[in-house]
């Protein structure tokens, strides 16, 4: 027999082996065989994906790290040309990450995503050519093996479900910078991995009532900036509440109200990088979070779920060289400006307006408190005009250094760093290094916890000019990398969702030398006796202060802050910036 009626014999045999193996599984989801009122477990989950790479070679399956279940994540990746080398991908292909059970209540995507590449793969829709997509298709493992039946206890379904807490009770939609769990860390490592041009996080709304069954949670387009905020705005997101339109499924921006009706108009949600498209845009790739509505009966949520990501999918095909020109132009077009927005406010003197369609609200009478209580009315919908107001504007800005120096004892921060590709360098010698510090001058503080943490806000500094001896082995990082939004908002303490303010740095909020009273009085009066400008300043304040003047420890206190006893690490940020020179 010829080499070429062997090479035609085994073609024979694969493809009948192939054909085999289809009619060995049944992709008949769970959602699909309960007529769309249950959700698949994780079992099926994975094992449904595990079935769909076995039998399509267009699907590969691949299991990334750890999860605080114990398990790890996985990533189903759809290529039309069966290539899962994302270094290669990227040269010819946009990339979509769909991230789906982050709130695993929230169960919507996960079905819908197992049909959509279900039918993809079996050609019922159309296959995209320049697109690949990536899932991570349960993120949130150990809420979704906590099932239940009453926590979701505003959502219209299915029958049971995920618990939104995972295997520590965390939530992990707050989790992206901090990076308490195992969840989050290995989903850095998948971001960085597959570094995607857009993200879909599918999730499922609370507040108001509205007639929509689907919303849209995209990343704030002013906060995104330049190209490609401008992008998102005028292009993007136009061409997906059309292209839904067309199909028959309206949507609308995530409405923004509790406990009060959406007439009088609410605000775009400001994703800060707590969120997962918060996070992603510090690398700019282009989020949006949908959210369908929990009142909506499952099945219906589930399929509009499907039809948007069919419709993101069109989008990015359509518009893969723009996006990827935008893209690779943002860290230039950022870093060539002398200022950076770290923290933004609503702009009230600019909105959009919606032909909003909602239900009549009344506020009634409460049978149960006697005292009034809000109430819709689905028997009166109405389409009425309402402001939105999606633009925002700078709240607090900072000038953006050359670099950062971080010393190289502040080990949490540096693996945080290192875990999302900042490019750190040692210093070879110990240095004198003129540099940028701050002290922190004032914040706030939760009063409860907050995901584990009591979070700072406010947060407010002082800023000098110093020499400052660093040591060999205290790192450089250069602002000028493609992890520079992640460098900025992360290390700069007034930013909202910065280090200082998720507590990584408390210990220098508790001063750890003091004085004892009685010793001190002596050395303070000598003090003052030698320094006359300090008593005068001291002086000064006993006079405009009535509190001070009658407060004796606070004057000793003051003296001792204001003399060389008082110790240097007492509210001394860690981090050191280098200022960046304008040509």
């Amino acid at each position: 027999m010829s080499k070429n009626h062997l090479i035609i014999l085994a073609l024979i045999f694969i493809s009948s082996c192939a054909e085999k193996a289809k009619s060995n599984y049944n992709f008949t989801t769970v959602f699909e065989t309960s007529n769309g009122t249950e959700t698949a477990t994780y079992e099926q989950i994975i094992n449904y994906y595990k079935h769909l790479a076995t039998v399509y070679p267009q699907i590969n399956i691949e299991a990334i790290g750890e999860t605080d279940s114990g398990k790890p994540l996985h990533i189903i990746t759809l290529n039309n040309e069966s290539l899962f080398d994302f270094e290669n991908i990227r040269k010819n292909n946009r990339i979509i990450l769909i991230n789906n059970g982050i709130h695993p209540g929230e169960s919507d995507g996960i079905d819908a995503t197992m049909m959509l590449y279900r039918d993809i793969v079996q050609n019922k829709i159309k296959t995209p050519k320049n697109t690949t997509l990536v899932t991570i298709p349960v993120y949130n493992i150990g809420g979704c093996l906590n099932r239940n039946s009453y926590t979701r206890t505003n959502q219209n379904g299915p029958k049971s479900y995920g618990f939104r807490g995972n295997a520590r009770n965390f939530d992990l939609n707050r989790d992206f910078i901090k990076n308490d769990t195992k969840n989050a860390k290995t989903f850095a490592e998948i971001f960085h991995k597959v570094k995607p041009d857009v993200f879909i996080d599918n999730h499922v709304s609370n507040g108001a009532d509205y007639q929509y069954t689907l919303t849209h949670l995209f990343t704030q387009h002013n906060k995104l900036g330049g190209d490609l905020g401008n992008y998102l705005h005028t292009k993007m997101v136009p061409k997906l509440e059309k292209h839904l339109s067309k199909a028959n499924w309206d949507i609308t921006p995530y409405v923004n109200v509790f406990n009060t009706t959406p007439e009088k108009g609410f605000s775009q949600f400001m994703d800060t990088p707590r969120y997962s498209t918060g996070y992603t845009a510090l690398f700019n790739t282009l989020g949006i979070m949908v959210e369908t509505h929990m009142l909506k009966p499952y099945k219906q949520r589930v399929e509009g779920t499907y039809e948007l990501m069919k419709k993101m999918i069109d989008i990015t095909e359509q518009d893969g060289k723009e996006i990827r020109t935008i893209r690779n132009k943002a860290i230039e077009e950022f870093y060539s400006k002398n200022t950076y927005t770290i923290d933004w406010e609503v702009n009230y003197n600019k909105s959009t307006t919606l032909n909003f369609k909602g239900y009549e609200g009344n506020n009634i009478t409460s049978k149960i408190t006697g005292l009034k209580r809000l109430k819709y009315d689905q028997k009166k919908p109405y389409i009425k005009e309402i402001n939105y107001n999606n633009y925002f504007k700078p709240k607090t800005e900072i000038t953006i250094p050359k670099s950062y120096i971080i010393p190289l004892g502040l080990h949490p921060i540096i693996k945080l760093l290192k875990l999302n590709h900042v490019i750190l360098k040692p210093l070879s010698n110990d240095s004198i290094i003129t540099v940028e510090s701050y002290k922190i001058k004032s914040y706030d503080s939760r009063k409860t916890p907050y995901e584990g943490h009591y979070l700072h806000y406010n947060t407010k500094i002082n800023s000098t000019i110093e020499q400052i001896q660093f040591r060999k082995g205290d790192f450089l990082l250069d602002t000028n990398q493609p992890s520079f939004r992640y460098i900025i908002e992360t290390l700069e303490p007034e930013a909202p969702d910065s280090f200082f303010n998720w507590n990584f740095f408390d210990t220098i909020l508790q001063q750890k030398e003091g004085f004892s009273p009685y010793v001190w009085e002596d050395n303070a009066l000598n003090l003052l006796n030698i320094d006359t400008a300090l008593k005068s300043k001291f002086e000064v304040k006993k006079s405009s202060d009535s509190n001070f003047s009658k407060n004796w420890y606070a004057q000793l206190d003051w003296l001792h802050k204001n003399s060389k006893h008082y110790e240097k690490a007492h509210l001394q940020y860690p981090i050191y910036r280098i200022i960046k020179i304008e040509p």
